[in-house]
């Protein structure tokens, strides 16, 4: 395709005239990867299509939400009913309350929870929640995961222990984030240290449990059940990080996951996304009801929002939670996942390429590595070269994994064995080519 052809090009550098970067989120730039980014036409099920026409197996659905794949009859339905409702009222409605109480019934950890639009506004939110209960100011976090884009979030690890974060972004200034601390991913001995030297002052640990921004890396449960323990002897707020994990992983998402491993495990704050909106614009944040209650306007936490719990969102969510609810549903999606990561494990096997793969429900993560990352830096060290062959190769033959090596990929109950069959003989040619 030339130049004069090809409109995902034209689009590109239309696009780049009149948006930073010609894109809306950095990631869809292709800048990790090269190349120009495909700009979607439309999708259905399993697929979607860009400007030229072609058609991609989709692995990222939307960075987790279509877990149903694109087009379900039944949200496509809801959400048309509810747009000739009205689009948003600045007032409460019916709806809100019904969807609350759908994630509430899935989410035992949660006796209450306030819906906002995105997921770094949940995060944010909940931040400042967990600030306010305790009256302490410090928090924090690990180093790979992401809680979306709020200034105090946006920190790499200090120069020690000791010492707390600087700033990754440009305009968020050093004292913004001086009572950020940032650890090591699954690093025991360090998160002790941690609570030992500022265990008072800390308002919050926040973890993704499964990292999906750094591919896709788990926390062990030794790590987990450690980080647990740590909050309940300090006084800190437990915040779990389920904007991506969140009814992905599991009707339970993923602390029901770790629940199996270690009894009586709750976070005290979970942050939701993604999923709950069904591909709609919505988050939300929830735990105890004593810590809900700080919220205004009950409490001294303030926290607002124009479109918070929006009536066309919330029929997009509530209809994508009553279809994960229906029996099997998880135990198909899961195995669907499963037969992914086995062929493309075969695949690389074959071709003598060092390859691991992971996944939990929904959720996948595959490494140019012989064994599995437990941290950020391991999964750093990934050949970013034959990452980008790896996926453009795909790319090339139809098929959509993230234009990225630290994200992680996503299987929808609209996959096809065909679509994962497809999958798996693209990436035998692939394979060769590393």
């Amino acid at each position: 395709m030339t130049p004069d052809t090809d409109r995902n090009l034209q689009l590109f550098q239309r696009a780049q005239k009149v948006i930073p970067g010609g894109v809306n989120s950095p990631v869809r730039a292709f800048k990790a990867v090269g190349g120009t980014p495909r700009f979607v036409s439309r999708a259905q099920g399993a697929h979607f299509w860009d400007a030229n026409g072609q058609r991609y197996i989709d692995y990222i659905g939307s960075w987790g939400p279509m877990i149903l794949g694109h087009g379900h009859p039944a949200v496509v339905e809801a959400v048309q009913k509810a747009a000739l409702d009205g689009f948003s009222f600045g007032a409460p409605t019916e709806r809100e309350v019904e969807l609350a109480e759908e994630i509430l019934g899935l989410v035992p950890s949660m006796d209450m929870v306030r819906l906002v639009s995105s997921g770094t506004e949940a995060g944010m939110s909940a931040i400042r929640l967990a600030r306010g209960a305790t009256g302490r100011s410090k928090i924090l976090k690990f180093e790979g995961c992401y809680h979306g884009h709020a200034d105090a979030l946006l920190v790499k690890a200090g120069s020690g222990l000791a010492t707390f974060g600087n700033p990754t972004s440009a305009g968020v200034p050093a004292e913004v984030v001086q009572h950020t601390l940032v650890l090591e991913y699954n690093n025991i001995p360090q998160l002790e240290e941690a609570f030992a030297l500022h265990g008072p002052e800390l308002a919050c640990l926040m973890i993704e449990p499964i990292a999906g921004n750094m591919n896709f890396v788990r926390a062990s449960v030794p790590f987990m059940q450690r980080c647990r323990e740590l909050c309940t002897q300090h006084g800190a707020l437990f915040v779990f990080d389920e904007v991506m994990t969140g009814f992905r992983v599991g009707l339970g998402s993923a602390q029901g996951v770790y629940a199996k491993s270690i009894p009586g495990f709750a976070p005290d704050i979970t942050v939701l996304g993604k999923v709950i909106g069904g591909g709609m614009p919505l988050a939300a944040f929830g735990g105890k009801r004593a810590v809900m209650e700080m919220l205004a306007p009950l409490g001294p936490v303030y926290q607002a929002g124009t479109l918070s719990g929006n009536p066309v969102a919330t029929a997009c969510g509530l209809v994508t939670l009553r279809e994960i609810r229906k029996p099997g549903f998880y135990e198909a999606l899961g195995a669907k996942t499963q037969k992914l990561m086995t062929g493309l494990k075969g695949a690389a096997d074959k071709a003598g390429v060092p390859f691991s793969v992971d996944s939990e429900g929904g959720m996948f993560g595959f490494f140019l590595f012989d064994t599995l990352p437990q941290n950020y830096a391991k999964v750093m060290t990934t050949d970013n070269k034959r990452f980008n062959t790896l996926f453009h190769g795909m790319l090339e033959r139809g098929v959509y994994f993230a234009p990225a090596l630290y994200e992680a990929g996503f299987v929808s109950a609209a996959h096809t064995d065909a679509d994962l069959a497809e999958t798996i003989e693209m990436a035998e040619v692939v394979f060769k080519l590393l």
